[in-house]
């Protein structure tokens, strides 16, 4: 897009334009209209991939809560997205990223280093929902061993790698977080070596 055109489209509408993937365009559609029938094709498409964020971030009663608070969030708030700076799906995944975060520190589950770790400190096993693997337990097979891989991981490593594996790009990955590329690409780096480490102490190398 040419300067000309970024002027003359932020003279014409302030950058809002209509959004071209189609969960933003729904929510385009839904910030206008507010319509019901909207919001549940939007849940219908971007509902799973949320929870399952959730769910590897926290656990099955506190994802559960998260995802409804998350979905009054864009009721609420829908006239604040603004499709030039983000997709629908990754403003949806900021939401449910902060509102987490909130929440984990209101029940003061969340210790600050998690959040905070820089570069160096990301080889350390966070204090929240993290367990080692438990190598004396007989799993039935590869998938298994990587779930268990996978909750192992600190939680910044487990996030950025979960919100990959959604198709987030590292700009996503960053806008969602608030946190640098060369971070993200960081904890991406020590997520896949430790997953590869763990996986071929089972299976042997790939």
């Amino acid at each position: 897009m040419t300067l000309l055109t970024n002027v003359q489209s932020w003279l014409s509408g302030r950058g809002s334009r209509a959004p071209a993937d189609p969960d933003s365009q729904l929510m385009w559609r839904y910030r206008q209209a507010g319509d019901a029938d909207l919001l549940a094709r939007l849940m219908h498409s971007t509902g799973d991939d949320l929870y399952h964020f959730l769910l590897t971030q926290t656990d099955a009663t506190l994802a559960d809560d998260l995802y409804q608070g998350v979905w009054l969030r864009v009721m609420e708030r829908r006239h604040q997205y603004e499709p030039g700076t983000a997709t629908f799906k990754t403003w949806l995944f900021t939401l449910g990223r902060n509102l987490m975060i909130d929440e984990l520190r209101r029940q003061k589950r969340w210790s600050a280093t998690d959040l905070e770790a820089g570069e160096n400190d990301l080889a350390t096993t966070a204090q929240f929902h993290t367990q080692p693997l438990e190598s004396t337990v007989a799993l039935d097979n590869l998938h298994q061993h990587f779930d268990q891989a996978l909750m192992a991981l600190p939680f910044v490593q487990r996030e950025a790698f979960v919100l990959q594996q959604e198709g987030f790009s590292l700009n996503d990955i960053s806008d969602i977080t608030g946190i640098g590329q060369e971070t993200i690409k960081s904890r991406l780096r020590f997520a896949r070596q430790t997953l590869q480490q763990q996986l071929e102490s089972h299976h042997g190398p790939a």
